[in-house]
């Protein structure tokens, strides 16, 4: 698959590294060269070995898909930050430094709140976007979250 980068599956997929706000943040990618890059965001404490492979070969079969792990989490450097906006700052700048113009966008949990801060914060940046078992800010219950 000449068209493809790095790997055939998400198994083998390198981990990589860009250098944007200061640290190192460790991403992998999958797909085809061409089409709209997808971001994956996760969910609390997960790192790039918590994507399911079935799942993200998926969406790779037609555009490059791009998993990061975030500041202080996985092999990302860093500590990790304590806030939705810093996260989602850090996650401007790691798509940015990859040359990313415009992404589509899939949030899990906790990068769904991130994801909803990005489109606040870079609305060119996101063409369109997915939150999966996610909620606002101020949403009932999210005040919870932590604990549960």
């Amino acid at each position: 698959m000449a068209d493809h980068i790095d790997a055939d599956d998400w198994k083998t997929a390198a981990t990589q590294f860009v250098d944007a706000a200061g640290t190192q943040f460790a991403y992998r990618r999958l797909g085809p060269k061409t089409g709209v890059p997808l971001v994956l965001l996760n969910h609390w404490g997960a790192n790039l070995d918590n994507f399911d492979p079935r799942i993200v070969e998926g969406f790779a079969l037609d555009r490059p898909v791009y998993a990061f792990d975030y500041r202080g989490i996985g092999a990302s450097g860093g500590k990790a930050p304590l806030t939705i906006g810093e996260m989602s700052t850090d996650m401007i700048a790691a798509i940015r430094a990859l040359g990313l113009a415009q992404i589509d966008l899939i949030g899990f949990s906790l990068g769904g709140f991130v994801t909803q801060q990005i489109m606040f914060d870079s609305s060119g940046l996101v063409r369109r976007a997915i939150l999966a078992g996610t909620g606002p800010a101020g949403g009932k219950g999210i005040a919870k979250v932590g604990p549960v």
